[in-house]
């Protein structure tokens, strides 16, 4: 597993006002046997957290262990075989080919050709392995960065956007794959900023803003403590209904049909007793849960550092 403690990075000296805290007294553990997502907004120090993790950058404060015997990363004297990780998929020497980057790695631990031709089949690559590394799209960049990875067939992964540049096929893959691994009992640590994917291959999160945790949770847990977005009622004296709801800290709006409504604010038991009370006829009364997207944009939104303004007040200000 992966237990980080404490862990802080400050970039410039402790008493330069101009400096920055980058990650902020964060503590959390990653447990093997589950995909867990590492989210945050940009900026929020996801990045330099994993630079961390492998030893790449040395935190201010605090420590980060890896693997059962509670060590550094570095401190492990075959460290492929520990944590296969992906920070950068462009960090390959262009002019070498995608079989002669893997064997390079792997004749640092003595792993056997077999292994690279395995992880080269494994990532799709068996067909491209004698071509050079500067003609791959990101999609086959980011493909050899996991069969690197892999290489070591490590206990613990750690993926940084590892679906960036796939098409649907390659998101598939690296989604199953990554559920595989984490069944066969693995660590795997994914940062992504795809919350549809998220949802999909996740079982657990860890959610850091400005470099402080936010939440250490399941993606069930996460989005059911979120709450229910709205109730979909459907009913064909839909302002009649609108009208009896009405209330302080009740929320009506108009839904996707003429007979529907969003309700916000109040559940459907009570919608359903209004309803029978008065004899308004209701033909759908359904429960709108939050997605994972809503729920972490919603636990995020004071976090962000850099905030867009909308489409519309772009067009606003250029028509000013």
């Amino acid at each position: 597993m992966i237990k980080a403690n404490g862990l802080t990075k400050r970039y410039g000296g402790r008493t330069d006002k101009t400096g920055k805290t980058v990650v902020d007294d964060l503590t959390f553990t990653v447990e093997p046997g589950a995909v867990t997502g590492f989210l945050g907004p940009n900026g929020a120090g996801k990045s330099t957290t994993m630079r961390m993790i492998l030893g790449l950058d040395a935190p201010t404060a605090g420590h980060v262990t890896v693997g059962d015997r509670d060590r550094a990363y570095a401190a492990h004297p075959a460290p492929l075989h520990e944590v296969g990780a992906l920070l950068e998929a462009r960090a390959v020497h262009p002019g070498r080919t995608a079989h002669h980057h893997l064997m390079a790695l792997a004749h640092t631990h003595g792993i056997p050709r077999s292994r690279v031709e395995h992880v080269l089949d494994l990532a799709g690559l068996s067909d491209v392995a004698g071509s050079r590394v500067k003609g791959f799209s990101l999609g086959m960049g980011q493909r050899l960065g996991i069969a690197a990875a892999l290489l070591g067939d490590p206990a613990t992964l750690i993926l940084d956007e590892p679906v960036n540049g796939l098409d649907p096929e390659g998101v598939l893959w690296i989604r199953n794959l990554l559920k595989s691994l984490a069944a066969e009992g693995r660590t795997v640590l994914v940062s992504s900023h795809l919350m549809s994917e998220m949802a999909l291959t996740a079982e657990r999160l860890i959610i850091i803003g400005r470099g402080r945790l936010l939440a250490e949770t399941t993606v069930a847990d996460f989005v059911r403590d979120s709450g229910v977005a709205a109730m979909k009622v459907v009913s064909p004296e839909a302002r009649t209904l609108a009208a009896l709801l009405a209330g302080p800290g009740i929320e009506i709006a108009p839904g996707a049909g003429p007979d529907e409504l969003d309700v916000r604010g109040v559940d459907g038991e009570y919608i359903g007793r209004v309803a029978a009370a008065h004899a308004v006829p209701v033909y759908e009364l359904t429960p709108r849960t939050t997605s994972l997207e809503q729920a972490f944009m919603d636990l995020t939104r004071d976090e962000v550092e850099y905030q867009a303004g909308t489409a519309h007040e772009a067009l606003t200000e250029a028509t000013a």
